[in-house]
């Protein structure tokens, strides 16, 4: 057994082990102006971090009325992304470090991601987290994307372990929330600022009010290990 006992931990993907929502802003940007859409924002992109992509489209589609299906508008969106997020993918310094030091311990862990099997694999792999991170689920492979609890439940289900036993990473609310309706204890590291003082938030069992600027590795296994990450 590891030194934190029975635990597993669950990462979220973008914006909680990489630093792909320019890469998402990006693409988005791109993929509106090719339906004639243009002045898309960072501010605009920032109301769609943390739920899948596909739902973000749905939102677009009723938002600027857009005439393509929603499959298509999906694909080139995802082709996109894809294009950037294979040369220019950012792993934050911390996380990697943290990811070592669970493995290190044999901690089992996960990734559960609202972006698509092929986005997430594209950017373990080219960022070698790969190597750690083995158990992958995507929104697409369950009913209903973040804040539902499918996506964490599942990878519960993968890992072998009981909702009461996973800590859950998660940089956006609709995550912070997922993990509260799966029974599980969250780690959140708000991506957006601004998002910080949201009542989910105050949810969660350790709250970075500072992002990734404030998370540290060993800070984050210590308090795994103090039985922080234990539910009550």
């Amino acid at each position: 057994m590891s030194n934190l006992g029975d635990i597993s931990v669950i990462f979220d993907l973008d914006g909680t082990l990489v630093d792909s929502e320019p890469n998402y802003y990006e693409a988005g940007r791109q993929t509106l102006a090719g339906q004639g859409v243009t002045g898309f924002t960072w501010t605009d992109h920032e109301r769609y971090v943390g739920i899948s992509t596909q739902e973000t489209i749905a939102l677009w589609k009723e938002r600027y009325a857009l005439d393509a299906p929603l499959d298509v508008l999906l694909a080139d969106k995802n082709r996109r992304y894809l294009e950037l997020a294979r040369t220019s993918t950012r792993v934050y310094p911390e996380m990697r470090k943290f990811v070592e030091l669970l493995a290190e311990d044999g901690v089992p862990m996960a990734v559960a991601s609202g972006s698509s099997r092929e986005a997430i694999e594209a950017i373990l792999a080219g960022t070698g987290l790969s190597a750690y991170l083995r158990t992958v689920v995507s929104a697409d492979e369950v009913a209903s994307g973040k804040p539902a609890p499918d996506i964490f439940a599942e990878a519960a289900r993968r890992l072998g372990a009981a909702p009461a036993d996973c800590v859950v990473l998660e940089d956006a609310v609709p995550g912070a929330a997922a993990a509260r309706a799966a029974g599980m204890r969250c780690i959140a590291i708000p991506y957006v600022a601004a998002q910080a003082d949201d009542p989910e938030f105050a949810t969660v069992g350790l709250l970075l009010r500072g992002g990734q600027a404030e998370f540290t590795a060993r800070a984050a296994y210590e308090w795994l290990r103090l039985g922080a990450g234990r539910s009550a």
